[in-house]
C-alpha cells in the first residue's frame, strides 16, 4: 500500500514537472537567451489566464521571480479582487509580492490622452522603477503569439513600416516575452487542464477597443477563410523579421560607407547618396536614428542635388544641406548668430563658456616652443586692448588673415577655405577692440602675430 502511494506520488510529481508546455517555456527561454535559470525575473500578473499560466510554469521551472500587479481602479470592486487573487497566489508560491494602485483616469485627463495609453504609461514607469530599485534583471510579460497576430493587425490599420510587422521580439531591452512560443488556446487549455485558477477581465469582452474587435471580428473571420490562419501569419511575421535583420545588416555596412563623424557632427557623402535606389528608402533607413519620417527624407532625396543651405527637421535633430554632405546636429545644439559677446579682461585665466579657453603670458626668447595646432595660438600681448570679446561671426566681419597685408571678408575666407554651412555657424572671433585677433581654432591676424619684436605673449588654448 506504501509503495503504490509512493509510486502514485512520483507520477504525479513526474506529470507536474515535466510537461510540455513547461518544457517548450525552457527551450524558449533558453532558445533566446532571456535569462539564466538564477536571474531575478519580475513578473507582471493581472490575474487572467495567460500571466497566471506564466506564473505557474515559472514556479514549476524552480525560476527566481516576483509578481508585480497594477491596480488601474477602472472596474471597482473587480479590479481591487483582482489585486487580492493576485496577492494570494504570490503567498502561495511563496515569492515577493509588488502592488501599485494608480488613479489612471486622473491622470489621463491631466495629461490629454486616452485611458489605456496612461494605464500603459503608469505600468511601465512602475515597472522600470522596481527593475531599478529592486534589482531584477528583466520583466516578463505574458504576451504570446495571438497578441502578435492582434499587434500586427493594429500598426497595419495604422500605417507602419516595417518595424511594426516585425511581431513582438522575444527580447526588447529589460522586458521578455517568454510566452510567445503558445497561442491563447493552448494556453487557456493548460490552465483548465491543470486547474489553474485566473480571473476574468470583464473589458476584455467589449468591442469598444481596437484590439477586442481585431480579437473577436477579425481573427475569427479570417479563421473561416484560412482554419490554419495563426499559423500562417506567424510564420509571415517571422520572415518579416528575417528580412528586417537583413536589411539592418546592410544599413550598417552602408553607414560605414556613407557616414563619418566630423568634430561631433554627423556628416552623410552627397555622392555616396546619389549612388542608391531608391535614395529616399535608404535615406529613410540611415535617418531613423534622427526621427526624420518617410515625407521628409523623401524631401531631402530631392533636394541632393540642389544649391546648399537648405535645411529639414525632425523632432530632435536638424539636416543641413551642404555642398558635399548633408550635415545633422541636435536640434538645441544648432548655434545662433546671437550678438551676445563675453568680456575677457586682463587677469582672467580660463573661461569656460562660450567656449573653453585658456590664458597664460609668456616672454618670447629664442628657444620658444612654436605650437603646430590651430586651437593654440601666440598673440603679441602689446596689440591686444582690454576688455578682450568674444562673439559670433557677423555678416560684414573682415580680418588680415596670418601671412596677409590685406583685410579679407570672413565670408569669403570661409569660402576658400571650404567651411560647412554647420562650420559657420560655430565660428567664434577674438576681437580687441574693433579688430578680429583670432579666428578662433583656425587662423590668427596677421597684425597680431608674434615677431621678434614681441616681448610679452598672450598664449591661448582652445579645450575640448
Amino acid at each position: 500500500m506504501l509503495l503504490n502511494f509512493i509510486l502514485l506520488t512520483g507520477l504525479f510529481t513526474l506529470i507536474y514537472y515535466f510537461c510540455p508546455m513547461l518544457n517548450q517555456l525552457q527551450d524558449y527561454i533558453e532558445q533566446h537567451e532571456l535569462f539564466r535559470p538564477a536571474d531575478p525575473i519580475l513578473l507582471a500578473v493581472s490575474g487572467g489566464v495567460d500571466s497566471m499560466v506564466m506564473a505557474e510554469l515559472f514556479n514549476r521551472a524552480g525560476y527566481n521571480f516576483a509578481l508585480a500587479h497594477c491596480n488601474f481602479g477602472l472596474r471597482g470592486t473587480e479590479s481591487n479582487q483582482d489585486e487580492a487573487f493576485v496577492a494570494s497566489v504570490a503567498e502561495a508560491y511563496k515569492v515577493q509580492f509588488f502592488v501599485k494602485q494608480f488613479k489612471t483616469r486622473e491622470y489621463a485627463g491631466f495629461n490629454k490622452i486616452s485611458v489605456q495609453m496612461a494605464a500603459r504609461t503608469l505600468r511601465y514607469e512602475w515597472f522600470e522603477e522596481l527593475l531599478h530599485t529592486e534589482g531584477f534583471k528583466a520583466l516578463a510579460t505574458a504576451h504570446h503569439l495571438d497578441d502578435q497576430i492582434e499587434t500586427f493587425f493594429i500598426n497595419v490599420l495604422r500605417g507602419t513600416g516595417i518595424s511594426g510587422l516585425h511581431g513582438i521580439l522575444p527580447n526588447r531591452v529589460h522586458i521578455i516575452h517568454p510566452m510567445m512560443f503558445a497561442f491563447r488556446r493552448q494556453i487557456e487549455e493548460f490552465a483548465i487542464d491543470e486547474a489553474i485558477s485566473y480571473r476574468e477581465d470583464s473589458s476584455n469582452r467589449t468591442t469598444k477597443y481596437v484590439r477586442n474587435k481585431i480579437r473577436h471580428d477579425l481573427i475569427p473571420l479570417l479563421g473561416e477563410i484560412n482554419p490554419e490562419f495563426r499559423k500562417t501569419i506567424t510564420t509571415t511575421i517571422d520572415r518579416i523579421r528575417d528580412a528586417e535583420l537583413l536589411l539592418n545588416s546592410h544599413i550598417r555596412q552602408l553607414s560605414e560607407k556613407v557616414i563619418k563623424i566630423d568634430d561631433g557632427m554627423v556628416k552623410l557623402s552627397v555622392k555616396e547618396l546619389e549612388l542608391l535606389q531608391p535614395v529616399d528608402l535608404h535615406l529613410y533607413a540611415l535617418l531613423q536614428p534622427y526621427n526624420f519620417n518617410r515625407s521628409v527624407c523623401a524631401e531631402i532625396a530631392t533636394a541632393l542635388s540642389d544649391i546648399p543651405g537648405k535645411q529639414f527637421y525632425s523632432g530632435t535633430h536638424r539636416l543641413l544641406k551642404d555642398r558635399d554632405y548633408l550635415i545633422i546636429t541636435e536640434s538645441n545644439k544648432v548655434s545662433s548668430d546671437s550678438a551676445d559677446e563675453t568680456h575677457i579682461e586682463l587677469n582672467d585665466t580660463e573661461i569656460s563658456k562660450p567656449i573653453h579657453l585658456k590664458f597664460s603670458r609668456l616672454q618670447n626668447h629664442s628657444e620658444l616652443d612654436i605650437p603646430k595646432t590651430s586651437n593654440v595660438v601666440l598673440l603679441d600681448a602689446s596689440t591686444l586692448h582690454y576688455p578682450l570679446r568674444l562673439r559670433k561671426w557677423r555678416e560684414g566681419d573682415s580680418f588680415v588673415p596670418y601671412g596677409m597685408t590685406k583685410n579679407k571678408k570672413l565670408s569669403d575666407y570661409f569660402i576658400d577655405n571650404k567651411f560647412s554651412i554647420v562650420e559657420k555657424e560655430n565660428a567664434w572671433l577674438l576681437i580687441s577692440g574693433n579688430d578680429i585677433v583670432w579666428l578662433v581654432g583656425h587662423r590668427v591676424a596677421n597684425p597680431n602675430r608674434i615677431t621678434n619684436d614681441t616681448d610679452e605673449i598672450l598664449k591661448i588654448e582652445l579645450l575640448d
